[in-house]
């Protein structure tokens, strides 16, 4: 018998049950659905992180001070306040493939112009932040050398503090207040919505960091170092770079430990993204059950047709069909009642994906490989669980096939 008419004589029987096997297909519908519809939720997340991940800039570095113990109490990130200026100077001239660097250091202050008011982050940094950043400047521009070795009062702001203090009004040349502090308005910079963390990215002020340690906190230690690499694949030689200078310049001896950290944006991302990782493991497992009971399904719907199909088993044999006509008949079967099942579960979970993203907000991301995946895995059910059930029809013996009532 030709592959085709063996192909037809089973769709044949699978027509002769058409609600058995709706309802047998229903667990490869639900299974592929949860599959396709959970990766699509967990793929989602982690393209939103990797986006958060890239604001940071290209290439990063950041170093902060490590936490500090008294009397068993433990200060939180950074409050070690270990760097220094020089610590910044000395990373910029001495470790290699650091195309720049930028001394950082920030208060939280009440913000204030004309009779509006906002509570917002200033964060002093260096006339390289910008680039390290990428962040974009759309109106007027950064500051310069010049400001930082004056300490300069002018001020680089986010959209958001743009938006609470001056609505639609121009804010280049406008005078803000930080601490009553006058600071000049020079710049605006392009939004770049949540940070990693889920801050506002744009609720900030940029100024010199010397105008930040001068005039605004009194620190002579700086809360973070940004560094930016010139080779994306050096980046882990520059870090142990960068390691080893601050080590040598603290003095720390082989027993002691770090007192900063330093952090590759790499390493930043893969942290980030962890958590992710896990839940789409664990959500990709717990659908892959649905997939599992489809199977179990579908064998035990094929070895309640093996036995009722047994007299017209032994009606074929013994007009002369061979045990491999039966096994592909059987077979074949299954695997259309997966296969269609793996169609009818990615239209569900591509349907569910779309659902969820419009509805709650979620974001979802579904790849063709996910598809096709999902299918294949589908097909390869049916074969798996499909394959004992034609075996044992192809093992049938002829007369007691045809003894069968």
């Amino acid at each position: 018998m030709t592959p085709f008419a063996t192909f037809r004589l089973a769709l044949r029987a699978l027509q002769r049950n058409k609600l058995r096997s709706t309802l047998t297909m229903l667990g490869i519908v639900i299974g592929v659905g949860a599959v396709v519809a959970m990766v699509g939720i967990g793929n989602g997340a982690k393209a939103q992180v990797e986006a958060q991940i890239a604001t940071l800039g290209q290439n990063v570095i950041l170093i902060f001070p490590s936490s500090y113990s008294t009397g068993g109490v433990q200060s939180g990130m950074g409050g070690a306040g270990t760097l220094k200026l020089e610590d910044a100077k000395a990373i910029a001239d001495e470790v290699p493939d650091v195309s720049a660097v930028s001394p950082g250091t920030r208060v939280s202050s009440q913000l204030g112009f004309g009779n509006q008011n906002w509570s917002s982050s200033v964060i002093g940094e260096g006339p390289e932040y910008f680039e390290i950043r990428q962040w974009e400047i759309t109106e007027g521009s950064g500051f310069t050398d010049q400001d930082v070795r004056s300490a300069a009062k002018v001020a680089v702001i986010g959209a958001t503090v743009l938006k609470q203090l001056f609505g639609e009004e121009d804010p280049l040349g406008q005078i803000i207040r930080v601490k009553n502090v006058p600071f000049q308005v020079i710049g605006v910079l392009k939004p770049k919505g949540t940070s990693v963390m889920g801050t506002d990215q744009d609720d900030v002020v940029i100024v010199p960091y010397t105008t930040v340690m001068k005039r605004l906190s009194g620190l002579t230690t700086l809360r973070m170092i940004s560094v930016q690499c010139a080779d994306e694949e050096r980046s882990a030689a520059v870090v142990q770079a960068i390691t080893a200078l601050l080590r040598q310049r603290h003095r720390l001896g082989a027993e002691r430990e770090s007192d900063f950290m330093v952090r590759s944006q790499q390493e930043i991302a893969e942290m980030a993204t962890a958590t992710s990782k896990i839940m789409r493991l664990l959500l990709g497992a717990i659908a892959s059950v649905s997939l599992v009971v489809g199977g179990i399904g579908i064998m035990n719907i094929m070895l309640v047709s093996v036995t009722e199909r047994t007299r017209e088993i032994g009606i074929r044999i013994a007009l002369g069909a061979h045990g491999s006509d039966i096994l592909t008949q059987f077979l074949i079967e299954a695997v259309t009642l997966s296969s269609l099942g793996g169609v009818m579960g990615i239209l569900l979970g591509l349907g569910t994906s779309t659902a969820l993203s419009q509805l709650a907000g979620w974001p979802t991301l579904t790849s063709v490989n996910a598809i096709v995946t999902a299918f294949l895995f589908s097909a390869g059910v049916g074969v798996f669980f499909g394959l004992y059930p034609a075996r044992k029809a192809a093992a049938l013996d002829p007369i007691d096939a045809l003894r069968y009532e």
